[in-house]
């Protein structure tokens, strides 16, 4: 087992890699809208895990996971060669690259916080105008010095 910095480091240079390779060397034009986001290796360094992801041309149309899936697959071993070279580890570790689902959920947040905003602004103009159910100050005011029911004049009575 190495130890975890190391791990580490290796990890993102494993991603500087293949994301520079993918960039200038690798000639496949379903790659040209793919970004690598992150890179994780396992204890031993023998397998790492490099996640992608497939930005969009333009807004309207959807980016091509499954092209860019099968030219990362293909690209594989070019890839590993390339991480091979640039680490100089004695074993070069196996790539596995999975999509990331970063922008789907960079998305899905944005929208649950246009919701809460929304719900927001709804209380707030409820609130404009609103009247307060009981007293206007709710609170009790601290009594004054003589105002103090007598506490003894009770107890003498009760004997």
């Amino acid at each position: 087992m190495a130890d975890q910095a190391r791990a580490r480091r290796l990890a993102k240079r494993i991603a500087q890699i293949v994301a520079s390779a993918l960039e200038h060397e690798v000639k496949d034009p379903r790659l040209s809208n793919v970004t690598i986001t992150d890179s994780k290796i396992t204890g031993d360094l023998r397998d790492a895990t490099v996640y992608y992801t497939v930005l969009g041309e333009n807004l309207d149309a959807a980016p091509d996971f499954a092209g860019a899936a099968a030219a990362l697959d293909s690209a594989r071993g070019v890839l590993r060669s390339k991480v091979g070279q640039g680490t100089g580890v004695r074993y070069t570790p196996t790539l596995t690259f999975v999509a990331d689902n970063l922008p789907q959920d960079v998305r899905h947040i944005d929208e649950l916080l246009a919701k809460a905003r929304e719900a927001d602004a709804e209380v707030a103009r409820r609130a404009t105008g609103a009247q307060p159910a009981g007293e206007a100050d709710p609170y009790r005011a601290p009594r004054e010095a003589g105002t103090e029911p007598d506490e003894d004049a009770d107890t003498d009575t009760a004997r």
